[in-house]
């Protein structure tokens, strides 16, 4: 046996994992700067740097401490660590003690009623009832030991490496989530502010155009449909601030459960503008730092090593398999007759080689599963690389276009602010209708919302493209 052994331990079966070609392209669409080995890529900078604001790096801070969603996922690298660590010690035999066991076995006249049993032998009638037909007392240890002829145990292995890799994998994915939540819920906080002051700012304006024209009613110079019209202009603005107060508290309640924690207040800072890096300062990286950054890539991957390593056990168990057993102990059930040597010793060993010859095509069957579930999971895992180069397109393309829609905002911001200063001093020179004030008031409230929240969109259009660049995760 131990000669067959060495002879086939050698031969090992299956197929050794290779990453499949994803067929990368050089550049992403929409990129306008191209990469350089010699700048900083935009996924390796760390989110403490990337994110400029005290305020939101502590939310971060927290959330990552705190959140639900990552102690679990901490746990469950515990859980695949400690298995791991296990499937090193089957490489080993198992062994089983047992302390004083004891076996009677008690049988009656019926049976083995014939000269083997020897009562007969001696002219003696076999007793009718039940009498004492073996006793046995041991004490001692068996073993038993599976030989990883074939490699069942390596993949296995590599099936547990996988599994607590993949447990890390699936831990960072939830960190840039939890960081890039907590980033658009902080700057939509900030948005929300910001909209706010524009509403306190248009009623005001609002106000003071509603006195002016009532002036003009009272002197007679206008109808009363003038002052309803400005009332109406006025509580639309009025209206909009409760509307936006009632966001901050759901959005700051929403925040605050990312970081683990009740509903409450969240404290912010005031500057919108200057929260993050930009793409003017690092490059985005090469195509192929996404396999090695993104967590959902990684974890595909390692889905796919997995998948290999199990079509490999399901091969190996179409193989003869050898294992080797025994015991050794005292056949004595008193303590005082275990040194009875060697009268008082018992033991046994045992080897089998055993190969599967029919099992109604299990085995088989189980074979060609297991290759066509490698050959699914090696499909999302292309599927994953290609949405993942998708996914950054999207966000560059984003970032550019809404570049421009930013200048032209802050153009029609402007303009806006212009037409009402304008409309003010024409309507009481008499050169301009309440409904042009009127007008031109509703325009500059709607430039002022919409730069605001163009601005919000860009900042969480960078924090996309952060994220599926595979940023966030490291520390």
């Amino acid at each position: 046996m131990l000669a067959v052994f060495l002879s086939l331990a050698g031969c090992k079966v299956g197929q050794k994992y290779q990453q499949p070609s994803t067929g990368l392209p050089t550049e992403f669409r929409g990129e306008t700067q191209k990469y350089n080995e010699d700048t900083l890529s935009f996924s390796h900078v760390s989110w403490r740097e990337f994110f400029h604001d005290p305020i939101l790096i502590e939310l971060i801070d927290s959330g990552l401490k705190n959140n639900f969603d990552m102690r679990t996922a901490l746990t469950n690298i515990e859980i695949a660590n400690r298995n791991l660590r296990r499937n090193k010690l089957d490489y080993l035999p198992s062994v089983n003690g047992n302390l004083a066991s004891a076996s009677q076995t008690f049988r009656s006249k019926d049976f083995y009623g014939n000269p083997s049993s020897k009562w007969y032998a001696d002219g003696k009638e076999a007793p009718d009832n039940f009498f004492m037909y073996t006793s046995q007392f041991a004490t001692g240890f068996d073993f038993s030991w599976e030989l990883d002829i074939w490699g069942k145990i390596a993949n296995q292995k590599d099936q547990l490496k996988a599994d607590f890799l993949n447990t890390y994998e699936s831990k960072n994915a939830i960190q840039t989530k939890i960081i890039s939540d907590i980033a658009k819920g902080y700057f939509n906080l900030q948005m929300l502010d910001a909209q706010i002051e524009v509403a306190k700012r248009n009623l005001i304006l609002n106000d003071s155009t509603l006195r002016m024209i009532r002036l003009q009613f009272e002197a007679g110079e206008i109808t009363a449909l003038a002052i309803q019209q400005t009332e109406s202009q006025r509580l639309i603005a009025a209206s909009l601030i409760p509307e936006l107060e009632k966001e901050v508290a759901i959005q700051e309640n929403a925040i605050q459960v990312l970081t683990g924690e009740f509903p409450n207040n969240v404290t912010r800072s005031q500057y919108i503008d200057t929260m993050m890096f930009t793409t003017q300062e690092i490059s985005l990286g090469s195509p192929l730092d996404i396999i090695r950054n993104r967590p959902d890539i990684r974890s595909a991957e390692l889905d796919l090593i997995a998948a290999n390593a199990e079509v490999n056990i399901n091969q190996i168990l179409r193989y003869p398999q050898l294992s080797l057993g025994g015991a050794f102990g005292v056949n004595s059930m008193l303590p005082k007759n275990w040194f009875n040597i060697p009268g008082a010793l018992l033991g046994g060993f045992a080897g089998d080689l055993t190969a599967p010859i029919f099992q109604n095509g299990r085995l088989k069957n189980n074979f060609e599963v297991a290759k066509l579930e490698r050959e699914k999971t090696e499909l999302f895992f292309q599927q994953t690389v290609r949405g993942a180069v998708n996914e950054i397109s999207d966000a560059i393309i984003i970032i550019e276009k809404q570049k421009e829609q930013l200048n032209f905002a802050q153009q029609r911001v402007e303009n806006s602010q212009l037409a009402v200063n304008n409309a003010s001093l024409l309507f009481r020179s008499g050169y301009a209708t309440y409904l042009e004030v009127i007008t031109a008031q509703s325009n500059a409230l709607q430039s002022d919302l919409d730069l605001v929240d163009l601005k919000q969109r860009q900042l969480n259009a960078y924090v996309d493209l952060y994220r599926s660049l595979g940023g966030g995760w490291k520390n």
